[in-house]
C-alpha cells in the first residue's frame, strides 16, 4: 500500500534497478530504455552503479560493439540506448525534437544539406570518426563548421537515424553510420511503439504519472494516453496526491538496500520525471523551481544533501552539502555509496561534510 511520497521513492528504487541491479550494462540500459547521457563519465556510473558488479569496461564494451549506442533520442541530448531499441523509439520521437534542433540551423539554409551529405561521405568511407574529425574533414572540403553549429548538425542527423556513436577512440565519442551500426533494425507500427513504449517506461520508472513520460519521451499526452489505452491490463494504477500513477505489477517494496546512493542530477532517478520528480523531497528541503546542486546523496529515496564530485590522482572526493543533519546510519549508508563509487573508479573514495 503506497500512502506517502517515500513509498514511491523507495518503490523505484527497485523498478530503476537501484535497489535491485543486474548482471550487466546492456539490461540495465535496456531496462531503463533511455538513460541521459551528455556528459560520458557520470552517465557511466549511472549505468554502472545499476548493476551487481560495477565495471568501467562493461559500459565501454558494450559501446564499442554497439549493442548500446549513445545518441540523440527521447529528448534533444544523448541517451544511452539499446541498438534494438534504436530505431522505433527514433521513430516515435524524433518527429517532435527535429524542429527543436533544426529551428536553430535555419539560418544556413540549403547548405545544411551539402554539409548534411558530406558527413555522410565521410562516415561512409572512414566510419568511427569524432566531432573534431569531421570538422577538419569538412574543413578540407571547403565546408567549414565547428562548435555548436556542427554538433546541432550531428544531432539532427542522429535523430533522423542517419548516424550514432561509433567505436568510442580513446574514451571519445565518435560516429558512424546507423546502417552500419544496426543492420537489422527493429521497427514498430506507431501504436505498438506508443503501448511498448508505456509498458517499459512504467515497468522501468514505475510508479509514475502520464506526464512524467509525456516529458520523458518528448510526447503529447494525447499519444502516451492513447499508448496507455493500447497496453491495457498490462498496466495497473492507483491514485496519490491526486494524481493517478501507473505501474506494473508486483509486490510493493518496503525496503531498499543499498540505501544510500551518491549520483548526478541528470540520474534516471531524477531526470527521468517532470510531474512528480520530487516525492525524493518528501520533507520539501529543496527550493522548488531551482536546480542548485549538481549532484545528489540519496538514502532510502530522499535526497539529504547536495553532492560535488572531485576526481584527484588517487582519491575521489564526495563533497557533501547536508539540506539537514545526517543521522549516523544515513552517514554511513553515504559513506557506503562513496566506497562502492571510488572502486568503480579505481580510486580511493573521501567523504567531506560542509556545515
Amino acid at each position: 500500500m503506497v500512502t506517502s511520497d517515500r513509498d514511491l521513492a523507495r518503490w523505484r528504487l527497485h523498478s530503476q534497478l537501484l535497489a535491485a541491479p543486474v548482471d550487466g550494462a546492456r539490461q540495465v540500459v535496456s531496462r531503463l530504455l533511455g538513460v541521459q547521457a551528455e556528459n560520458p563519465s557520470q552517465s557511466a556510473w549511472a549505468v554502472a552503479t545499476r548493476t551487481t558488479n560495477p565495471r568501467q569496461e562493461d559500459l565501454a564494451d558494450e559501446l564499442a560493439a554497439g549493442r548500446v549506442l549513445r545518441t540523440h533520442v527521447l529528448r534533444p541530448t544523448w541517451h544511452y540506448v539499446d541498438a534494438d531499441d534504436a530505431a522505433w523509439l527514433l521513430d516515435l520521437t524524433a518527429p517532435r525534437v527535429l524542429p527543436v534542433v533544426d529551428a536553430q540551423l535555419r539560418a544556413h539554409g540549403e547548405r545544411m544539406t551539402q554539409l548534411a551529405d558530406a558527413v555522410m561521405s565521410i562516415l561512409a568511407a572512414t566510419p568511427d570518426r569524432t566531432r573534431g574529425d569531421l570538422a577538419d574533414e569538412l574543413a578540407a572540403r571547403g565546408l567549414e563548421l565547428v562548435g555548436m553549429e556542427l554538433m546541432l548538425l550531428l544531432a539532427g542527423l542522429e535523430l533522423r537515424a542517419l548516424i550514432c556513436s561509433g567505436a568510442p577512440r580513446d574514451g571519445e565519442h565518435t560516429y558512424a553510420l546507423f546502417a552500419d551500426r544496426v543492420p537489422n533494425p527493429r521497427r514498430l507500427d506507431r501504436d505498438e511503439a506508443l503501448a511498448e513504449l508505456a509498458v517499459r517506461y512504467f515497468t522501468s520508472h514505475g510508479p509514475a504519472t502520464e506526464r512524467d513520460l509525456a516529458y520523458w519521451a518528448t510526447l503529447t499526452l494525447t499519444g502516451v494516453r492513447r499508448g496507455i489505452a493500447a497496453a491495457g491490463d498490462r498496466l495497473e494504477s492507483f491514485e496519490h496526491d491526486d494524481r493517478t500513477y501507473r505501474h506494473v505489477g508486483g509486490a510493493v517494496p518496503t525496503t531498499a538496500e543499498p540505501a544510500g546512493h551518491l549520483l548526478q542530477l541528470l540520474d534516471e532517478m531524477y531526470r527521468g520525471y517532470q510531474d512528480s520528480r520530487l516525492v525524493i523531497d518528501a520533507d520539501r528541503l529543496l527550493t522548488r523551481g531551482r536546480e542548485t546542486a549538481i549532484g545528489m546523496a540519496l538514502v532510502d529515496g530522499q535526497f539529504v544533501a547536495d553532492m560535488r564530485r572531485t576526481v584527484g590522482a588517487k582519491s575521489v572526493t564526495f563533497t557533501l552539502r547536508p539540506l539537514r543533519p545526517l543521522q549516523s546510519s544515513e552517514r554511513a549508508a553515504l559513506d557506503a555509496a562513496a566506497g562502492r563509487y571510488g572502486a568503480y573508479l579505481g580510486l580511493e573514495p573521501r567523504v567531506v561534510v560542509e556545515g
